[in-house]
């Protein structure tokens, strides 16, 4: 089975740091986010590589870890997904310049972390998402908890909680079978349009949330 990230920003570093620290590893490939050429400075090390977008895409399964504004920009014209299962960590939100005035608006609950809520006029980002990957089998996870916090699966005698969603159950199968390798307690929320929402920001109910999952 071959892995592939789109993206290198901190989902998608920490993401490998994970699979080269857990053995997800074998053929991995990771492509540079936008404006970031060249091989990514992930620290997860060899064997896990640098490659052009079109390889990271080709891959058996395919993480997307891009920011939400890049989304289309990076999608848009891949080969076919056949089938492929991509799994979708991204969040709707927009960075902020720090010296706008929307950085310190009170009215936007996300503005001390530098960021606001993108609006999706009623829908759930896995639902657009799904838009620029057709034919794929669409999975969410990875998104909710901190991003430095994903190399690090044991705390406290436990595990930390991994939440995914999908509405194809093998699709899942394979997506949880990569969360328990890396360490994670994986927790299943059901169909995208139920796990999606919980697991976004700013009004996920499961967002930001750091669980744990305590050994008896």
């Amino acid at each position: 089975m071959t892995i592939g990230i789109i993206g290198a920003g901190a989902i998608g570093s920490n993401i490998a740091r994970l699979f080269a620290k857990s053995g997800n590893r074998r053929d991995d490939r990771q492509q540079p986010g936008p404006g970031k050429p060249g091989t990514p400075d992930c620290g997860a090390g060899p064997p896990i590589k640098a490659a052009a977008r079109e390889e990271a895409a080709a891959a058996d399964i395919v993480f997307v870890a891009v920011r939400w504004v890049d989304v289309g920009k990076v999608l848009d014209g891949l080969p076919a997904w056949s089938g492929r299962i991509v799994v979708d960590t991204t969040n709707p939100v927009e960075f902020l310049d720090p010296n706008s005035p929307e950085a310190n608006y009170p009215s936007n609950p996300l503005a001390p972390y530098g960021i606001r809520a993108v609006d999706l006029g009623g829908g759930y980002s896995s639902e657009l998402l799904a838009e620029f990957v057709p034919g794929a089998r669409l999975v969410k996870a990875f998104n909710h908890t901190p991003a430095e916090l994903l190399p690090q699966p044991s705390v406290s005698g436990g595990q930390r909680v991994l939440f995914y969603s999908g509405d194809d159950a093998e699709a899942k199968a394979e997506v949880r079978a990569i969360i328990e390798k890396t360490g994670h307690f994986p927790v299943d929320l059901g169909g995208l349009d139920v796990g999606g929402p919980l697991t976004s920001p700013p009004l996920g109910s499961l967002s930001t949330n750091n669980f744990i999952k305590v050994r008896a």
